[in-house]
């Protein structure tokens, strides 16, 4: 089992951290520029070229069904499903296969309004509520898997 973090904007690595350390899973951090990291021998740091989607390219080819996904991006989510892979929002909302159709939908809606010159807001803040949703989220994931699933 491991986890795969795209961690450009990641806001819940420390959280991510602390669970992979108590149930002794590796964590491989994946980002396009250097991220500070704990020293800790089950964490990982990979740096990619700032090429369009390389990061997610490197999480999408190490992605199987013995992994955890943390990505807020709905397409790397799609690939990482496809491949297998358990997938979790930072704010801890699961992404599924029944799901995300639906997500692929609404991000094309609203990137279709954004070029049309409307004026559409962003996700909500991140806070306490989806800090401790995406804990459980990922417990909840891990327990599954060590069981399968």
């Amino acid at each position: 089992m491991k986890i795969l973090v795209d961690a450009d904007a990641c806001p819940v690595k420390e959280e991510i951290y602390k669970v992979a350390w108590r149930h002794e899973i590796p964590v491989t951090i994946v980002s396009n520029s250097p991220i500070r990291i704990p020293a800790h021998p089950l964490l990982d740091r990979v740096v990619v070229s700032d090429g369009f989607d390389a990061a997610d390219d490197r999480i999408a080819e190490r992605a199987d069904a013995a992994s955890i996904c943390i990505t807020a991006d709905i397409l790397l989510a799609d690939r990482c499903l496809k491949a297998g892979a358990v997938v979790i929002a930072p704010n801890g909302k699961p992404f599924t296969h029944s799901s995300i159709g639906a997500a692929i939908a609404t991000r094309a809606i609203m990137a279709d309004l954004r070029a049309g010159g409307d004026q559409v807001g962003g996700p909500p803040p991140f806070g306490k509520n989806d800090r401790s949703r995406f804990l459980q989220a990922l417990d909840e994931a891990i327990v599954r898997l060590k069981r399968g699933r």
